[in-house]
């Protein structure tokens, strides 16, 4: 049976719109946790109450619709301090929950890879640590005097808990640290193959993980390489890597990363800040928004400020406004960087490409080469790794106009006829 939860908040920003949608998202977040919202309570205010959160006013009629609707949670809409959840628990008699609790429970539970699993973790912990504060019935009062041996117990107890935690995320940095420096080899290894990388980014539940897919259903790139798609906040954790390869003999990777939402907790996005990396390495960005969702700009927004806060500000970006079915407006429509989508209908997906292969493809230049029939094996490699434009078959080797990666017509520049961008 689900748990009955009452969902708080409180507005400073004077922004009415954008607190009522902070709300309907509290709301979906909660639903992601299997917990039933029975009651809402919210209050302006100029400030947040340090002790309370709310007025004492609005803290008396929480305690009494908590009692109506018999609720078993209280989930508030922004961080609480440890004081303030203790103040509130005893207040109300009710399991008191935060909008980071909340994040973390979806991201724990969502985790599949032992990475992801690790970094949650961590992020759990930190999140944990200042508020190991126990109730006054467990914790034993603080002696006289000074010194580890006149403390009361409840203290002592709580620096071996906080000790514990602490060299728990040690170990876990440890154990995160190596796998960052695997991810790093493999990322070396894509740059030495000189291939180019594309990420999707993005708020929460826009359709990232459903237009990689379509992404990759364009190219029968097989069932066995889709990624998890489902219409529910943060579905994907994971960074998801997948190679596409176009008509073009042009090769690129597609990389999936975990969506964003108002009021990230910073631990999170410290503790995915290696998962992230991918983004930060990336040639090209595709920002995918909801155009059917009515704060889609305030989602741009949102993303943009992450994106600055991990270190991405000159990538070049594609903004890839997806589920356009929903939506009155004329589709697929391409404005410059901009594409009018529906991922789910793969409609648009093709002039997605188009527009990915001029951003990524834009320093490839276009040669004629003579390569001697004793060196066959370049016309091969040159068949496989380059666009083939024209060919044909002379007395002294085969002739050959290409589309290609300036590092290849540095390499066979021996064999150059002529050459133009």
């Amino acid at each position: 049976m689900n748990k009955k939860a009452i969902l708080v908040g409180v507005n400073i920003s004077k922004q009415e719109e954008e607190f009522a949608y902070s709300m309907e998202e509290l709301g979906n977040l909660a639903e992601a946790c299997h917990i039933d919202t029975v009651g809402e309570l919210r209050q302006n205010l100029n400030r947040i109450n340090q002790g309370y959160y709310l007025g004492t006013g609005k803290m008396d009629e929480l305690k009494e619709m908590a009692e109506a609707e018999d609720a078993d949670m209280l989930i508030f809409d922004d961080e609480l301090s440890p004081s303030q959840i203790r103040n509130i628990e005893e207040a109300t008699e009710c399991q008191v929950v935060d909008r980071t609790m909340l994040i973390l429970e979806i991201f724990a539970n969502r985790a599949k890879t032992r990475e992801s699993k690790l970094q949650v973790e961590v992020a759990r912990l930190k999140y944990m640590l200042p508020r190991l504060i126990g109730s006054r019935e467990s914790l034993g009062r603080q002696g006289g005097g000074s010194g580890l041996i006149n403390r009361g117990s409840g203290e002592t107890k709580l620096e071996t808990d906080r000790r514990k935690i602490e060299e728990q995320i040690a170990k876990l940095n440890r154990e995160l640290e190596n796998l960052v420096n695997q991810r790093k080899t493999q990322r070396k290894q894509r740059e030495k193959n000189d291939v180019p990388v594309v990420s999707l980014v993005g708020y929460t539940n826009a359709g990232k993980s459903t237009t990689m897919n379509a992404v990759l259903d364009i190219h029968q790139t097989g069932i066995d390489k889709q990624v998890f798609e489902k219409d529910m906040l943060f579905a994907t954790l994971e960074t998801s890597v997948r190679k596409v390869e176009l008509e073009t003999n042009q090769t690129f990777l597609l990389t999936d990363t975990v969506g964003f939402i108002n009021k990230l907790p910073h631990h999170l996005v410290k503790a995915f800040r290696s998962t992230l990396e991918e983004v930060i390495e990336a040639d090209l960005l595709i920002h995918v928004l909801d155009v059917s969702n009515p704060n889609y700009e305030e989602h741009c927004r949102l993303t943009h400020e992450i994106l600055a806060a991990i270190g991405v500000t000159d990538i070049p970006m594609i903004y890839a406004y997806n589920k356009a079915d929903q939506t009155e407006m004329n589709f697929p429509v391409v404005e410059n960087n901009r594409i009018y989508l529906s991922a789910k209908k793969r409609t648009g997906i093709r002039e997605l490409l188009d527009l990915i292969k001029v951003n990524i493809f834009k320093d490839n230049v276009i040669c004629e080469l003579l390569i001697p029939y004793s060196e066959g094996q370049i016309v091969s490699y040159l068949n496989d790794q380059a666009n083939i434009l024209e060919e044909a078959f002379e007395e002294k080797g085969t002739r050959l106009r290409v589309e290609c990666k300036p590092s290849d017509a540095e390499r066979f520049k021996q064999y150059l006829i002529d050459a133009d961008r």
